[in-house]
């Protein structure tokens, strides 16, 4: 007699139907595909522009109706464009992503617009056109490592930039924790929650280590940055300051491409040396990149060692940035990484280049450093070494972000803004350089 196997039943239709929902591209609850959503805008230097990018779920045409505010009707209709970006998941999914730019604003005019298609639009957003030339006094948030989970500094950010208090956002790297999880989905969840924000400001970012995967594919399709290097070098001129963003990750994941870490190296000499020509115009030179140079967090990563990469370059000799920053005269390095946030003397080299005793950043004779990575993420905040090395002037581990006012071309202010305490402001300094000689430090 044949010995039979246990015999197979038939898939239920249900259990078939659960299936299929699990491997169908996952949506926002109620949301249409055609719908937009993950609304942002970024700016790309052209004066009187301001370029709009959004998130559909199938193909659609690319359009934003915008026009003066108050006002009831959008009179002007502008065409972008519309691309696929396939994650790198299991499951491939696609997103579709729409980029419109709009020109001939009228500066410091607000503007009510909205995005979409005859399929679907966005909401009613509201947007502020950014003044051209060095004649006026732009406001900043700064910070990085912010996550989809625990994002502290959120609710307060978006409280202030219903207030008016910023024209521009520096998100100085690591997004969502990570965008790329969950085939992407973490990084749609991210984009959702920043849109109060980013669709009201100019949201300008450089890429963090979390960004790294499948070769920083989702930070380059969701983010328009100025240039042609999908946005992980650039730089923009805003008020009387030269703002320069760079990849501090060419330095460590040189399976992309060694050739990445010279290639931005000789862009940011070049970028440099246009910045000083123009010095008489914008004075300040402000440089944003993820992994600081220096810190004095309780870890072992790099801006813990004393030849770190950032700072010395590979094998501690080749295209380091300190030598070239402080060869240039860059004012101001912001960065993050570390979930915390501190305040650097004026440094280089490891030794303290105070303006004087009584006012050490005015007239510094280095460049400054502030770390400012403490809007929040689900690794929580990073410890201070238990001792403060001699160069770090003010630590502060508590969830925050920075803001960054410039001033003029003599004057700008930094201040960080405690959420643990309810917004009160924890630091608060000046950085005064004068207008000639700014390129050499002495």
């Amino acid at each position: 007699m044949a010995l039979r196997g246990p015999s197979r039943q038939p898939l239920s239709p249900l259990f078939l139907l659960l299936l299929l929902l699990l491997l169908l591209p996952w949506r926002c609850p109620g949301a249409e595909p055609a719908h937009p959503e993950q609304v942002h805008l970024s700016f790309q230097g052209e004066p009187g522009s301001m370029t709009v990018t959004w998130t559909t779920w199938v193909a659609t045409d690319s359009e934003v109706q915008f026009g003066l505010e108050p006002g009831e009707i959008l009179p002007a209709r502008v065409r972008g464009t519309c691309s696929p970006f396939v994650d790198g998941g299991i499951l491939r999914r696609t997103l579709f992503m729409h980029r419109v730019v709009l020109r001939g604003l009228t500066p410091g005019v607000r503007y009510a617009y909205r995005c979409g298609s005859i399929r679907g639009w966005s909401r009613r957003f509201r947007f502020v056109a950014l003044r051209p030339g060095p004649d006026w006094s732009p406001r900043l948030a700064v910070f990085g490592d912010m996550g989809a989970d625990n994002p502290q500094a959120l609710p307060r950010l978006r409280g202030d930039t219903q207030r008016g208090l910023y024209d521009a956002v520096l998100h100085v790297g690591d997004f969502a924790y990570n965008m790329d999880q969950d085939n992407a989905r973490v990084g749609d969840r991210f984009m959702r929650l920043i849109e109060p924000v980013a669709a009201t400001l100019p949201y300008m970012t450089c890429p963090g280590n979390h960004e790294e995967r499948y070769n920083f594919s989702n930070y380059k399709a969701r983010f328009n940055m100025p240039g042609d290097t999908e946005g992980l070098w650039y730089s923009w001129d805003l008020g009387p300051a030269h703002i320069i963003s760079f990849s501090t990750e060419v330095y460590f994941f040189l399976h992309y491409g060694r050739h990445l870490v010279q290639k931005q190296f000789r862009w940011l000499e070049r970028d440099l040396q246009k910045a000083n020509e123009n010095r008489a115009t914008r004075p300040w030179i402000i440089t944003m990149g993820h992994r600081p140079m220096y810190c004095s967090n309780a870890d072992l990563d790099d801006c813990t060692l004393h030849e770190s990469k950032v700072r010395r370059g590979l094998f501690g000799q080749r295209y380091g940035l300190e030598d070239l920053f402080y060869k240039y005269g860059v004012d101001l390095e912001l960065w993050a990484h570390e979930h915390s946030y501190e305040r650097l003397w004026p440094i280089y080299d490891y030794q303290v280049y105070n303006g004087s005793r009584e006012a050490p950043y005015t007239h510094p004779h280095a460049p400054v450093h502030i770390i400012t990575g403490s809007a929040g993420c689900e690794e929580l905040l990073t410890p201070f070494a238990l001792i403060p090395r001699p160069w770090s002037a003010v630590r502060v581990k508590e969830y925050g972000y920075t803001r960054l006012h410039i001033l003029n071309g003599t004057h700008l202010r930094l201040q960080q803004v405690s959420d643990d305490q309810d917004g009160k402001i924890v630091d608060d300094v000046w950085v005064v350089r004068p207008r000639h000689g700014r390129r050499t430090y002495f």
